[in-house]
């Protein structure tokens, strides 16, 4: 009964959008977000929605600061949303990799406890669970992270999730340099997703840290040959060859092929690939 209440009550909300804010969340999933900006300029009045696809317009664009004054306007709408409070602290968290040092720990506290805020308001949010996870693993203990409270969430993510349970687990051996274990937890993980590509991903990027080009290389062809011509994949093994001074003119026709390929949302956005071509042209 209540799945049927709750497909009824999105249902109303579908029929009950404007016209602008359809195409804006048209425009967005084409990753034309200036177009989708300005249809949003249009809705009146503004609710938290709308407010929450402005600032994830402007964080896809990279103006982090205005994306954070979206998404606390959108927080500010509708309290309890914790979508709105998963996208204010991955804002927040670009903002502290950007800012300088005085103002980046006062960013980055302000990410923790915004991505905290939405496992809090909705505790099976796998999303903000993974955020609040990788928080923890690389922040360090002054600005509250730490790897005893990410392995904590590494089984609450396993409960929800196996295969991204292995993934977490694998993050943190890493951290740990228990690099054996973390190549078991990545294999563990590929084998139980054999057709999700990003778990090939994580298991190349994995092996040519540890200076296993080759075996890197086959992880990516596997990722290929289950999605041909995939950005995601794309983007990733350009990344890879750029982080290890390796097979760059590659790296370079991988990102020219991106730039041209038509991307989601859920894919790197295109100034993150440009920046990548210029450090492989060395300008």
């Amino acid at each position: 009964m209540h799945q049927i209440l709750v497909a009824l009550s999105l249902a109303g909300l579908m029929l009950g959008a404007s016209p602008e804010l359809e195409r804006a969340r048209k425009l967005y999933s084409l990753t034309d977000f200036e177009g989708s900006l300005k249809a949003l300029r249009q809705v009146n009045p503004k609710d938290g929605d709308v407010y929450e696809l402005i600032g994830r317009s402007h964080y896809m664009m990279g103006d982090y600061k205005k994306a954070t004054e979206n998404l606390e306007k959108a927080m500010a709408a509708d309290p309890s949303s914790s979508a709105h409070a998963l996208w204010l602290g991955r804002a927040y968290g670009r903002r502290a990799e950007t800012s300088t040092l005085l103002t980046a720990p006062g960013h980055a506290s302000k990410a923790r406890q915004y991505f905290e805020k939405a496992v809090q308001l909705d505790p099976n949010n796998l999303e903000a669970i993974n955020d609040l996870f990788e928080y923890y693993l690389e922040a360090p203990g002054f600005l509250g992270g730490g790897y005893d409270k990410a392995a904590g969430l590494a089984g609450r993510i396993a409960r929800i999730d196996p295969v991204e349970g292995h993934y977490a687990q694998a993050r943190l051996a890493e951290k740990r340099k228990e690099y054996g274990s973390a190549e078991e937890q990545l294999r563990r993980a590929a084998d139980l997703a054999p057709h999700q590509v990003g778990r090939l991903i994580d298991l190349a990027r994995f092996l040519a840290k540890q200076g296993r080009y080759q075996e890197s290389e086959q992880s990516f062809q596997r990722a290929e040959a289950i999605a041909p011509e995939s950005p995601q994949v794309m983007f990733a093994r350009a990344d890879t060859y750029i982080k290890n001074g390796r097979n760059l003119p590659a790296a370079r026709e991988l990102l020219k092929k991106y730039l041209s390929a038509n991307l989601t949302p859920d894919d790197p956005p295109r100034y993150e690939a440009e920046k990548l071509l210029r450090q492989a042209s060395g300008s």
